[in-house]
């Protein structure tokens, strides 16, 4: 009836498909004579609904509006990218989108009924398994929104262990966390301190450390001496790790760290814009019950079989409030199914041959452009991937004449550190992409 409606009408329809007879009718069911009549409890100066909006589109108008403003950002795969500072370009196994793509996985939702969830329940599993093992810590939860949400959510669960309340992260942190940091304590009136790099003295009375492992900058912190600091004080000790590193350096469960975090995106999860991503989040055993997120175990049923089960649940929805360990409401786990089908695709070779990619990749455009005229390293310590360099001219001046020759310059720094820019070279970047980069960057 209503196609027969809509088709006498001819008149363009909303996407919502009530008519003026449906809406008639719930109106008087409700008991009201208009739709403003449901918005009256609003005082009326809120109700004020003259927006400057543009007529409604058809479906097809909508989907070519979408389309221009999409061509109008730049796709970094039409370009040679060196822009890194927390989203990086790696290559990603044809495998990873053809299994989350599969419709019993990428239209899953939590899987409280563990007797029909088996499959989703051992994605997670087999993440928070390989998770463990990238790391070297004992335990992982389910993955969470991000890397800086799961710093953020660390630092609440090291207050709650510690039974302390000030944190401490040093200023080689990604700027981005440390905001997410502060957002997160000052709702809880937690006070954050924020200290140098190489710092010999603590607080007495902090509940954690926050360090990141290569850091902002892109290159390492002496780990081993703040673990020992921070347990010195009785504070835990927080790892911010970029997973492709562990592929070639120590993981952080070898040198005493309590707590490791990290952006999970660089394990098989594009750019997009900026999501979504997964968080890490991986700890020593003693403190597992104050964990936020989800634990997936593995078990067996009655007749032996092996079964998957929700483990533990430390968030307000399952328990009282006031004993959650946090309110974080998603597991994320299509993204963790992404990372965990990257990971047993690259295996411990191919990651680690990953990891030395970007190592030697990066290296090489660093001694290139360090032999350029005004062009220095910032740092003087090893790095990894990431490296800022010191130019003769503003980056954002940079920025412009490499974009002309279809070119992404590095992140403009200048606010930390004068005329600098923070550069990423990864695997996908080619000897021609690094070559011409130099090449340009030389004759400006």
């Amino acid at each position: 009836m209503q196609n027969r409606e809509r088709m006498n009408n001819r008149t363009p329809l909303p996407y919502l498909p009530n008519t003026e007879a449906d809406r008639t009718a719930m109106l008087r069911e409700i008991g009201v004579k208009s739709v403003a009549d449901l918005f009256c409890d609003i005082p009326k100066e809120f109700r004020d609904t003259s927006f400057n909006l543009p007529p409604a589109l058809s479906e097809f108008e909508l989907k070519k509006e979408f389309g221009r403003l999409a061509n109008s950002n730049v796709n970094p795969d039409d370009y040679a990218c060196f822009l890194g500072a927390g989203s990086y370009r790696h290559f990603i196994p044809s495998i990873v989108d053809h299994i989350i793509g599969r419709s019993e996985f990428y239209t899953a939702y939590t899987p409280y009924q563990a007797e029909v969830s088996q499959g989703t329940l051992q994605s997670v599993y087999e993440f928070q398994s390989l998770i463990c093992q990238l790391t070297g810590m004992e335990v992982s939860n389910a993955g969470m929104y991000d890397g800086s949400t799961s710093a953020a959510e660390a630092a609440m669960m090291a207050c709650a262990i510690t039974n302390r309340s000030k944190a401490a992260v040093l200023s080689t942190v990604h700027p981005t966390y440390r905001e997410v940091l502060d957002t997160y304590c000052s709702g809880k009136d937690i006070p954050l301190v924020t200290l140098d790099s190489g710092s010999d003295s603590l607080p007495t009375d902090l509940a954690c450390l926050i360090v990141q492992q290569p850091n902002f900058f892109g290159h390492f912190e002496p780990m081993e001496h703040y673990v020992q600091k921070a347990h010195d004080t009785g504070a835990l000790l927080i790892a911010v790790v970029d997973p492709t590193s562990l592929g070639m350096f120590r993981p952080p469960g070898e040198y005493g760290v309590d707590i490791t975090v990290g952006e999970g995106q660089p394990l098989g999860i594009p750019a997009s814009f900026g999501g979504p991503y997964l968080g890490i989040f991986a700890c020593r055993k003693d403190y597992v019950r104050r964990m936020p997120g989800r634990i997936v175990g593995k078990t067996v049923d009655v007749d032996g079989n092996p079964g998957y089960v929700m483990t533990l649940v430390t968030r307000e929805q399952h328990i009282r409030r006031e004993q959650a360990t946090s309110n974080i409401c998603t597991s994320q786990a299509l993204m963790a199914l992404a990372a965990a089908v990257y990971l047993a695709a690259m295996g411990k070779q191919g990651l680690r041959q990953v990891a030395e990619l970007c190592y030697h990749k990066a290296h090489y455009a660093a001694d290139a452009i360090t032999k350029l005229k005004g062009y220095s390293l910032v740092f003087s310590q090893p790095f990894f991937k990431e490296f800022a360099v010191r130019c003769p001219v503003p980056p954002s001046d940079i920025s412009k004449a490499l974009y002309k020759e279809r070119i992404i310059g590095g992140l403009d720094i200048s606010h930390l550190e004068e005329n600098a820019m923070l550069l990423c070279v990864t695997e996908v970047n080619t000897r021609q992409e690094i070559d011409k980069l130099v090449k340009t960057l030389g004759d400006l």
